[in-house]
């Protein structure tokens, strides 16, 4: 039941979205990129994800070793379960979790949401993503195009102008002051 309203609603979104287009294409110039296609071409972009997935590799391999290392010591400790005093397995078994705690936080720190990993990646990858954004804006107020779509992605608009933006107009239909938020 909730798949069948789920690709209604994508159906009943593609629809909408199609006379959105079409009503606007008459009014408005269109173009797409295809950003895949234009970093593939940037020489920093592929060195920028050389050092990126050189950087994960090493990582990947560190902490593989340490969950490694941890899967032998809880192989031994149950190897060794029956001959320990209760003292000597509360001893391991918390050895083993500080360890495991370590490698998690070790992760965390690389590959979390703000990790090492995603930090080079914005100071390798975003300048080269921002001269890109700036050349499609360059180019679409020259050619005077009212919405830029991104083809590599999923109906991504990448750049537009601000003239066609309504968002404060909807907003206040709504009832809200734009630039506030309402409790």
């Amino acid at each position: 039941m909730m798949i069948k309203q789920m690709k209604n609603l994508k159906k009943i979104g593609i629809v909408v979205l199609l006379l959105v287009t079409t009503s606007m294409a008459y009014s408005q110039n269109f173009a797409y990129v295809d950003t895949e296609y234009i970093l593939e071409n940037i020489p920093d972009y592929k060195d920028a994800q050389g050092e990126l997935d050189k950087l994960s590799i090493e990582w990947q391999k560190q902490l593989e070793r340490r969950y490694s290392e941890i899967d032998k010591m809880y192989k031994n400790y149950q190897a060794e379960q029956i001959l320990l005093t209760e003292d000597m397995k509360v001893k391991r078994e918390d050895e083993i979790i500080k360890k495991e705690k370590a490698a998690k936080e070790y992760q965390k720190t690389k590959f979390g949401v703000d990790g090492e990993l995603f930090q080079k990646r914005k100071e390798l990858v975003k300048p080269i993503q921002d001269k890109v954004y700036k050349a499609i804006s360059e180019i679409a107020n020259y050619k005077k195009l009212g919405v830029v779509f991104d083809k590599s992605s999923a109906l991504t608009m990448l750049y537009t102008n601000p003239k066609y933006n309504i968002s404060d107009d909807v907003l206040k239909k709504m009832g809200y002051k734009p630039g506030e938020t309402k409790e």
